[in-house]
């Protein structure tokens, strides 16, 4: 039976293996500071491992970054708890050194892990599933950004859509990708004449469940000022587990 301590738990390797550091390195009270590698089983974003990057689960945080970066890093960390490490204050000074090794801060991602329970969903609209192959049909419709990737991937490919449906066209639809075997990413876009009508929660509380019975871990991405997205998050059963940053060269 999946509950949360388990989901955290495999949230906790999946990080070490992207940060190169111990499960357990996440609830520590001191600072970490780890050089990169590319791991097998991490999540593939871009090409190649960032230059620089930190996460919180809301204790300390871990810094994995190049290690010509290390000793400013342990004075610029030092004395701070880990979660204000994002505050603004300390990622300008952070951008400021960055910059002298040519690279630059991305925005911050705040992640989401599901409360591991099945919820009763409402559907008051007509609905389609979407398996992997129809999927295929569906890359090149520019008002879906968020829910699919623009063209397939293999390193993270949708696997999974529902689409609200008017009239047999959609206007609402939430996709999620595999990002690793065990953790798929969801997203949503409803159409802008159709937001407001509580379809974009409902699709993401039916895809939640159907990812979670089909034995993978949902999670749920956002930005800081994305509060639209923030309350899809909170009132699809998903709450706030981590945020992290990385560069850009």
């Amino acid at each position: 039976m999946v509950d949360k301590a388990m989901i955290e738990f495999e949230l906790k390797k999946l990080l070490a293996i992207e940060f190169n550091c111990n499960a357990d390195d996440f609830d520590r009270k001191e600072n970490i500071i780890v050089v990169p590698k590319e791991h097998p089983g991490r999540r593939i974003y871009t090409p190649k491992k960032a230059f620089f990057s930190m996460a919180t689960i809301g204790k300390n945080t871990v810094i994995n970054a190049h290690e010509e970066i290390h000793e400013w890093l342990a004075d610029w960390s030092k004395g701070k708890e880990g979660i204000w490490l994002f505050e603004h204050n300390n990622l300008m000074e952070l951008e400021e050194e960055l910059s002298k090794y040519g690279q630059r801060l991305w925005q911050s991602h705040h992640m989401f892990l599901p409360k591991a329970r099945m919820e009763e969903v409402d559907v008051p609209f007509d609905m389609q599933w979407f398996e992997q192959g129809d999927i295929q049909t569906l890359y090149g419709r520019e008002e879906f950004p968020n829910a699919l990737c623009d063209c397939f991937k293999p390193e993270r490919p949708d696997v999974l859509a529902v689409g609200a449906m008017h009239k047999g066209q959609i206007v609402g639809l939430a996709g999620c990708s595999a990002d690793t075997k065990l953790f798929w990413q969801i997203g949503i876009d409803v159409l802008p004449d159709w937001r407001g009508k509580g379809i974009a929660s409902t699709l993401v509380k039916l895809l939640k469940n159907e990812v979670l019975r089909r034995g993978a871990i949902p999670f749920y991405g956002t930005s800081l000022s994305n509060i639209g997205s923030w309350k899809v998050a909170l009132g699809s059963g998903f709450y706030p587990m981590w945020v992290e940053i990385e560069t850009m060269g």
